[in-house]
């Protein structure tokens, strides 16, 4: 049974960086053609996704927030981690994570507030 769990500090200020990791159990994350994103959900707005972490280490960006995210991972301990710099209370949000891109597992999510 594959399952996702985001860990990280609830609380962040701003012009700090948000760092992120979600712990991956029932699956590794480097199995053959695997990759596995984060996703945020911001009050009143839809889901955005921000990016991803092939199963070869490889990455990929929401164009929109690619000069401030950086997501790598720690295969031992088959868990990837999200870095968002810069943030401003525009960043908080419930963020997620997920595998794939039509995001067939998923996190229950991590609350994230940017607030000095």
């Amino acid at each position: 049974q594959v399952q996702l769990q985001e860990s990280g500090p609830g609380l962040v200020k701003p012009s700090q960086t948000l760092s992120l990791t979600c712990t991956v159990s029932g699956v590794s994350i480097t199995s053959n053609y695997y990759y596995w994103s984060w996703i945020r959900q911001s009050p009143g707005k839809g889901l955005e996704w921000m990016g991803a972490i092939a199963f070869s280490g490889s990455t990929s960006y929401s164009p929109s927030l690619k000069t401030r995210t950086s997501i790598s991972r720690d295969t031992p301990k088959n868990q990837f981690t999200l870095q968002l710099s810069s943030v401003t209370p525009e960043d908080t949000a419930v963020y997620y994570c997920a595998r794939g891109f039509d995001f067939n597992y998923w996190g229950q999510g991590t609350q994230v507030t940017v607030s000095s």
